[in-house]
C-alpha cells in the first residue's frame, strides 16, 4: 500500500486503526501536536481553532460530497445533516382518501330475522336525513406519532483518518 496523504480518509474492514491512522470518531486533538493536520482540516469537523481541532465523526453518518447537484442545495465539507429517526407530520404523508365503503343496491345480506342471505330491496344510501349514525369504529384517527427508523440497509466498516503521510499539493 503507498504512503497516504495527511488527511486521507480510508475505510477499512478491521475494528481499529492502523499505525498512523486514527478512527474518525469526533476526537480533539492538540493543535501543537498535529500542526500539519490542523492545516489542512482546520475546524470543519469542531473544536476551537486556538488549541484544538476535531477529526471527523462518521458513527452512524453517511459520507457525502460537498458542494450541489442538479436540484440538490448546496453542502460545505464538515456539515452534518439528516436525522436517525422521523416522525412524518400531516404535510408529509402522501396525498389520499378515506373512502366509506357501502354495498350498492341488491347486494346480498344476511337478513336479522331468517338467517339466510337474501337480497336487499332498500337503498343503502341516498341524499335523505341520516336514521343512524356510524359505528364508533368505523372510521376514526390512527397512527402514534412514533418516530421511524431512518437508515437504509447499512454495513458498518471501520473510518479512518491519516495522521501521517504526504502533504497534499494543490493544483
Amino acid at each position: 500500500m503507498s504512503a497516504p496523504f495527511l488527511a486521507e480518509i480510508r475505510i477499512f474492514g478491521f475494528n481499529f486503526a492502523p499505525r498512523g491512522w486514527a478512527l474518525c470518531n469526533g476526537q480533539l486533538l492538540p493543535i501543537s501536536q498535529n500542526t500539519a493536520l490542523f492545516s489542512l482540516i482546520g475546524t470543519f469537523y469542531g473544536g476551537n481553532g486556538q488549541s484544538n481541532f476535531a477529526l471527523p465523526n462518521m458513527q452512524g453518518n453517511f459520507p457525502m460530497h460537498w458542494g450541489n447537484g442538479p436540484g440538490l442545495s448546496q453542502h460545505v465539507v464538515g456539515e452534518t445533516g439528516g436525522e436517525p429517526v422521523h416522525s412524518l407530520s400531516v404535510a408529509e404523508i402522501p396525498n389520499h382518501n378515506h373512502l366509506v365503503q357501502a354495498p350498492p343496491e341488491s347486494t346480498p345480506v344476511q337478513s336479522p330475522s331468517a338467517g339466510f342471505l337474501g337480497t336487499s330491496a332498500a337503498k343503502p344510501y341516498d341524499t335523505g336525513t341520516p336514521n343512524a349514525g356510524l359505528a364508533p369504529d368505523s372510521a376514526g384517527i390512527t397512527g402514534s406519532s412514533i418516530a421511524h427508523n431512518n437508515l437504509p440497509p447499512y454495513v458498518a466498516v471501520n473510518f479512518c483518518i491519516a495522521m501521517q503521510g504526504i502533504f497534499p499539493a494543490r493544483n
